[in-house]
């Protein structure tokens, strides 16, 4: 067995113990047991089909809309052991909000898209909504760029400003984590900085996992760094100490371009 212990003494905000996922026969994810501290950033690097993008998906449960897929192990949320069958999924997604690669408003206005999960769990206060769709839209760095056009359709702005939109959907039903799959690949340089600069504010409040393919990015906003190489975790730990000195042949080869 793998053992993949705490880079901190922080408390883990999610625990794998023992985790293998299935694709059909495909075994995706093998004995993966990782700790992620509460209020920080972890990147997950790897080359495509590594497996870093299904374990992001394991972390909410998305990967139960695709048929014939298993999962075997544990995973905790603070205490809450999410693959349990008796896990409220939706009340899960609440708490572990998910970003995508591509950004994608739904097809309403900006304000209607904040509001949306408000909706879906309940909220009717007009004024208490009118609050978090600013709160949100503020915190995901958006609100003076929008504020007088909220009523327009969210797919008028720009893609750095649909995937700020997004984030602020995934903030106003206040999670506790983020989840982050490649949120800058679709964007140019500058709407790049712009997000990462907005998501290294962000850990200030809430415990944020992002894949990136981008290894420059990784070192540049991440705090922790898991290497996974064919469904396996190869090295984990402190981002600074694993691009400067690895521990491991394959990460090193991997940092290196040897192979990706």
């Amino acid at each position: 067995m793998m053992n993949i212990h705490p880079i901190s003494t922080q408390s883990a905000a999610i625990q794998t113990k023992d985790l293998h996922f299935y694709y059909g026969d495909f075994h995706a994810l093998k004995n993966v047991n990782l700790e992620i501290s509460k209020n920080k950033i972890t990147a997950l690097i790897g080359p495509s089909g590594c497996g870093k993008s299904t374990f992001l998906r394991t972390l909410n449960r998305m990967n139960d809309f695709i048929p014939h897929t298993r999962t075997e192990g544990e995973i905790f949320i603070d205490d809450l052991a999410i693959t349990s069958p008796l896990t409220d999924v939706v009340e899960l997604r609440k708490r572990v909000g998910m970003v995508f690669q591509q950004a994608n408003p739904f097809p309403l206005s900006i304000y209607d898209n904040i509001a949306y999960g408000l909706r879906i769990h309940g909220k009717k206060d007009k004024q208490a909504m009118n609050r978090i769709v600013e709160s949100s839209l503020r915190a995901a760095a958006l609100w003076e760029e929008v504020k007088d056009q909220l009523d327009q359709p969210a797919t008028r702005l720009s893609g750095g400003q649909q995937q700020r939109l997004v984030i602020a959907r995934a903030l106003a039903v206040q999670p506790d984590i983020l989840l982050m799959d490649e949120p800058t690949s679709a964007l140019d340089p500058i709407s790049t900085k712009k997000l990462e600069k907005l998501i290294i504010s962000l850990k200030e409040k809430y415990t944020i996992v992002i894949v990136t393919h981008n290894m420059q990015q990784a070192a540049r906003i991440s705090d922790h760094t898991a290497f996974f190489l064919n469904g396996e975790i190869v090295e984990y730990s402190d981002t600074k100490a694993l691009f400067s000195n690895p521990q491991k042949e394959k990460t090193k080869q991997y940092i290196m371009g040897e192979f990706g």
